[in-house]
């Protein structure tokens, strides 16, 4: 008997683990924006111990765009902090497998078949997380009311290297009324391990982004007339620095396809 269809305000008003459980079932495969809300979101990042510490720094380095919330041990699945019990090869939607930089064309949503006890998991945060607060706040958060995935650019601007991995930083954005975008800087302001403030408001071309009705990642949002886009350092570039790196093995996630752990948005928010 096929699952009953799990609904868009089924999937917001359910906590991290109710979320991973359906996603462990398979009953859900599809994008976490605007699910689970109230519970921190993260960006996944799995590599061969051997990569572990280039990695870590990288992100240091980086840490708008890769700021590290949790590191397993090598060979363990389980996100022990962020939500014990949980098991990052199956608790993730679709994830995205390299192989010598390059991505599989297929997006798995079970990875144990190619766990190693060699491997290492990073939880890195996701804004996500302060879409919450922006929805309390009566901002309209586009990708959400439009039931899609946020849209995400490479841009031109490039991360601080460490190791082989260097790369492109990649952005996710929401456009917003010009009235609104101070109230939305301070808002994502008080959440910094979620990448925090924008990272440029206003022209796309000062990111090299040429043309927002076409992502590289996510889905094109509508932009309505006077409306300005409002960019912020996205999760997504550290699979431009695996491309970049080529380590011979890589699994993250699927664009807009997080884990959502157990621990709450409002503790990861900090006073203005």
């Amino acid at each position: 008997m096929q699952s009953p269809v799990i609904t868009a305000d089924q999937r917001a008003t359910a906590t991290g683990a109710a979320l991973r459980g359906w996603i462990r079932s398979g009953r859900w495969t599809g994008t976490t924006a605007g699910a689970a809300r109230g519970f921190v979101q993260a960006n996944l990042v799995i590599l061969p111990d051997v990569d572990a510490a280039d990695f870590g720094e990288f992100c240091r380095l980086n840490a708008q765009a890769c700021p590290l919330l949790e590191q397993t041990a090598a060979g363990d699945a389980e996100p022990r902090r962020m939500a014990p019990g949980a098991d990052l090869r199956t608790d993730v939607p679709r994830y995205r497998v390299f192989r010598d930089g390059q991505p599989d064309p297929e997006e798995p949503t079970d990875i144990r078949g190619l766990w190693r006890e060699d491997l290492v998991g990073f939880l890195l945060g996701c804004s996500f997380t302060f879409e919450n607060a922006l929805l309390a706040a009566g901002l309209d958060v586009r990708h959400i009311s439009q039931g899609c995935n946020v849209p995400m650019y490479r841009t031109a601007r490039r991360c601080q290297s460490a190791g082989r991995f260097v790369g492109d930083l990649v952005v996710s954005m929401r456009p917003f009324p010009p009235a609104a975008v101070e109230r939305v800087i301070a808002i994502t302001s008080r959440f910094p391990t979620m990448h925090g403030p924008p990272v440029h408001v206003g022209d796309p071309a000062a990111l090299g982004i040429e043309r927002l009705e076409r992502p590289d990642f996510g889905d094109a949002v509508t932009i309505a007339p006077g409306e300005v886009p409002v960019f912020w350092a996205c999760g997504v570039t550290p699979q431009l620095a695996i491309a970049e790196a080529r380590p011979e093995l890589a699994i993250t996630h699927s664009p807009g396809c997080m884990f959502v752990s157990d621990w709450k948005d409002a503790d990861q928010e900090v006073s203005p």
